[in-house]
């Protein structure tokens, strides 16, 4: 099934393709060609979708899903993926009064948040990302696809496996993936409470916060990219700090940094994907 999926006014598929290739799960995720990949899985049910720049103000889309009746669904998470429906010109005219924020953002007009697909994928991508390198957390979050993903059957190359569902992560003995102990029970306690609660990823960060093992830079990452909220802000983030370093040519403590982004609510989340990107342009 082919898709179009509209928004308004610019998209920087560069700077959105980029993060995604970055952090791309060898076995579930591929980026060949300027086309995004991915296996999907909803209800027990798998497939595949890639998405590529579209003519005009569209992104355009790929999808091979078995159950017809999963597709509003599989658009209202597509479109929450690559954040077509943010509110750009609201966000830019209010962080525009910060003359650091100015340039960043008249450099990349079409800039937008990178999302998820799932709310438990992402949370596992963050706590493995916990004080190791985004290479080393992509790398055990390989080792947990093939492990513990459902295999998957796929035309597009590269596609062989489904992300774990939350039953199977249950039995799974996650700190034999060669990760810290306190880590694994982190990862083990986030299923439980989804199970338990299966709106666990929509309702907030209090709820996350209660768990063994989050933090405020973990619910408040995926505050930003799983409930969207454009004021979620991992305020000790250090790829944040070494920004505003490069940027500014002076280091910040944490607690100037979050006195700093006070002038920037209710769009701190925005701000902090500026600065992200920023780095690359550094790099």
């Amino acid at each position: 099934m082919r898709l179009r999926l509209d928004y308004q006014g610019s998209c920087d598929w560069p700077a959105m393709l980029g993060f995604f290739a970055a952090r791309a799960v060898v076995g579930m995720e591929t980026v060949v060609d300027g086309v995004y990949s991915r296996s999907i899985g909803l209800n027990g049910v798998y497939g595949t979708v890639s998405v590529w720049p579209g003519e005009g103000d569209a992104l355009e889309v790929e999808l091979d899903f078995p159950d017809p009746s999963a597709l509003p669904e599989i658009v209202a998470r597509l479109r929450r993926l690559f954040d077509l429906d943010a509110d750009l010109p609201t966000m830019q005219r209010h962080l525009a009064a910060d003359p650091l924020l100015a340039p960043l953002m008249a450099a990349r007009p079409g800039l937008r948040v990178p999302g998820a697909w799932d709310g438990l994928e992402l949370a596992f991508r963050a706590v493995l990302g916990q004080q190791i390198t985004v290479v080393g957390a992509i790398r055990l979050a390989g080792k947990l696809v093939a492990q513990y993903g459902e295999p998957l059957h796929s035309a597009v190359p590269g596609l062989t496996h489904v992300f774990p569902e939350a039953a199977v992560l249950a039995r799974a003995d996650l700190a034999a993936l060669g990760m810290p102990k306190s880590r694994g029970r982190t990862l083990s306690g986030v299923v439980q409470a989804l199970l338990e609660d299966p709106l666990l990823f929509s309702s907030g960060t209090a709820r996350l916060l209660a768990l063994h093992g989050i933090g405020d830079w973990t619910a408040q990452y995926i505050a930003l990219r799983q409930l969207r909220d454009m004021d979620g802000f991992p305020t000790g983030d250090v790829g944040l700090l070494r920004a505003l370093e490069v940027l500014e040519g002076e280091r910040m403590t944490v607690r100037e940094l979050s006195a700093r982004a006070e002038a920037w609510r209710p769009f701190r989340g925005y701000a902090a994907q500026l600065l992200w990107t920023s780095l690359s342009r550094a790099d």
